[in-house]
């Protein structure tokens, strides 16, 4: 199982989120490469980024500050946050980010979603963020009468390489992830789906690692490491466990 700590970028800082709500965020004392630096050192060597600043304004924002972290700590990163055409994602690619993942376009245009696929093949995630069962967009502001899964089925065989599914009313709350959901949606997906959302501690990590069969690749931690509930090291052992 893959484990990806969470870097979500703002203001050039690392900041956490309480349920996708921008009015109400914790910033930390961590530059977005500092605390890369401390999952490197720790040999995480998967990482998940958002630029929180681009999901809102629909521009590759941080986009130095990602490439930065990818070119001298030479580790795998997936990211998101205002990528809205095919040449912000050959952007992301050309400083070598692993993956790039499509939420807010890719449900507004799913066409798109097809075009990324097909143009950037296997290096396309689908973010399916949902609110009380609906997909939110636009950084989590607008909620759209469409579930996830419903959505899923129409774009299942377009050929996006993961699929990251987070319930936002769990996000950077700690109060355990929603795994019936996810499983849910990994029963639908075409592509192996990492669970997002809501993680409190190693053992819930352990709950997940066992969902294997459910065709679920891994698991994304945040708050629960900035705030010391999840050791870094204990992160590592479970990873290679």
């Amino acid at each position: 199982m893959k484990i990806f700590p969470a870097i979500d970028i703002k203001n050039k800082k690392c900041v956490r989120l309480l349920k996708g709500d921008f009015d109400n965020q914790t910033t930390y004392n961590q530059s977005p490469f500092e605390q890369a630096l401390k999952y490197k050192e720790a040999g995480l060597l998967n990482l998940h980024m958002v630029d929180l600043d681009g999901a809102l304004l629909g521009e590759l924002v941080n986009l130095s500050v990602i490439e930065n972290i990818v070119k001298k700590l030479n580790i795998s990163i997936e990211v998101g946050g205002g990528i809205r055409s095919l040449d912000k994602i050959k952007a992301y690619i050309d400083i070598g980010v692993d993956k790039v993942i499509l939420g807010s376009a890719a449900i507004k245009d799913s066409n798109f979603l097809k075009k990324a696929c097909d143009e950037f093949k296997g290096r396309v995630a689908l973010g399916l963020d949902a609110r009380k069962g609906k997909l939110a967009v636009s950084g989590w502001k607008e909620t759209i009468d469409q579930t996830a899964q419903d959505y899923l089925k129409t774009v299942n065989s377009y050929g996006f390489s993961r699929v990251i599914y987070t319930d936002i009313d769990r996000d950077g709350t700690k109060t355990k992830p929603n795994i019936k959901e996810t499983i849910s949606i990994a029963k639908i997906s075409s592509a192996p789906v990492v669970v997002s959302g809501g993680i409190s501690s190693i053992e819930d990590i352990k709950n997940i690692k066992e969902l294997n069969k459910f065709n679920i690749e891994g698991v994304i931690v945040g708050k629960a490491i900035y705030d010391g509930d999840i050791n870094l090291n204990d992160l590592k052992e479970l990873e290679n466990a």
